[in-house]
């Protein structure tokens, strides 16, 4: 259960009403995860969709790239819904099985394609120590340019928001789905996953 009430359509302003609309008759279709928690502020609802739905349908980047990025932070911080829904988002977009499946038990993920392996270390870089190698970074830039390893970065960034936002608020999961991850603990208390970095050929 939500720590907060969530609007619903027969509780929501106007404001709300407004925002919600716009939400569900677009790409999405539905109202699910940290925006249920953002319709309480409608102006913060209304800018989050609008960038939420640039950065995961309207980038330069092709799909696979985006969801495994997404992914890759969903494990990074717990995320249970953002995993639920963009792993599925993933597979769909040509992610395997098996990396998935090694994303999620914070094993090392081995890649057929040269380019998965240079988003996975990209977003497990910046991450978890804030900064990207210079080499890997200059891989990125030659094979998305410079407006491709920005828009990697935004969603990066944009997606560890909405981490926070469905950790905090403990949003539940959709359509009554059990939790997809085990979430590790230090000293008895809940830390970041630490995600296996790429040796030899990968990237």
């Amino acid at each position: 259960m939500s720590r907060i009430p969530l609007p619903t359509p027969d509780t929501m302003t106007d404001d709300q009403k407004r925002v919600y609309e716009k939400i569900v008759s677009g790409p999405r279709g539905r109202l699910v995860g940290p925006l249920r928690a953002a319709l309480h502020s409608p102006e913060l609802a209304e800018r989050w969709q609008a960038l939420g739905a640039l950065l995961r349908f309207g980038t330069s980047l092709a799909p696979r790239v985006s969801e495994l990025a997404i992914v890759v932070t969903a494990r990074r911080w717990n995320s249970q819904i953002e995993w639920h829904i963009h792993a599925q988002a993933a597979r769909a977009a040509g992610i395997s099985d098996a990396v998935l499946d090694a994303i999620r038990a914070r094993e090392t993920p081995v890649f057929d394609n040269p380019d998965d392996a240079v988003v996975y270390e990209f977003a497990r870089q910046i991450q978890e120590t804030g900064e990207v190698d210079p080499d890997l970074y200059a891989q990125a830039v030659a094979r998305w340019d410079a407006v491709g390893v920005v828009e990697l970065t935004a969603v990066i960034g944009y997606y560890t928001m909405v981490s926070m936002t469905l950790n905090a608020h403990e949003i539940p999961m959709p359509d009554d789905a059990p939790p997809p991850l085990d979430t590790p603990r230090q000293a008895g208390a809940p830390v970041l996953s630490r995600l296996a970095p790429l040796t030899g050929s990968q990237p």
